[in-house]
């Protein structure tokens, strides 16, 4: 046998660690890690706007002097909706979102409570929206527009969702 010939070698020289491969104390190979970078990076995430308008419908009706979202005929749109087995609420009513790959903006139309300040009103809606959906989705929040579409005055009946046929 001729001392030029490898012994216990893999053929192909592609799959052997080098002596750049960094190694544990022992000696043996440490592992790395297959196509670079963060595992989390590795791709695309995208996000609806549906998904932006259900988080910002939701953080938009948990603000005190929010009485409800929409204007009037999106309001008597989802009372009928309402009635109808299976409609369900739509948290998205008076919400509408424009989404990019990295940012948001968003326009919201809500009707306060009488007697409530609407500009404290309109500024913590703005905040808690912004808080949620940056949190949740990670886009940055670049507007949120309010329009104030009503006043719901204390003795103004509630809009039923009882029919009124027997």
């Amino acid at each position: 046998m001729s001392e030029t010939a490898p012994r216990n070698r893999p053929e192909n020289p592609a799959t052997e660690p080098s002596a750049a491969t960094p190694r544990t104390p022992g000696g043996s190979a440490v592992p790395t890690r297959r196509g670079g970078g963060d595992p989390g990076s590795r791709g695309r995430t995208t996000i609806a706007d549906g998904v932006v308008e259900k988080i910002a419908g939701m953080a938009a009706r948990d603000v005190v002097g929010v009485h409800d979202m929409g204007g009037g005929f999106a309001r008597t749109f989802g009372v009928v909706r309402d009635r109808v087995p299976g409609g369900g609420r739509s948290v998205t009513r008076g919400v509408k979102a424009e989404v990019g790959e990295v940012q948001t903006a968003l326009d919201l139309e809500i009707v306060v409570d009488y007697g409530v300040s609407i500009a404290d009103v309109a500024r913590a809606v703005r905040e808690n929206v912004i808080s949620a959906v940056e949190r949740m989705t990670g886009l940055e929040v670049v507007e949120v527009n309010i329009a104030v579409s009503d006043v719901k005055l204390p003795d103004e009946a509630e809009e039923s969702t009882e029919p009124r046929l027997q």
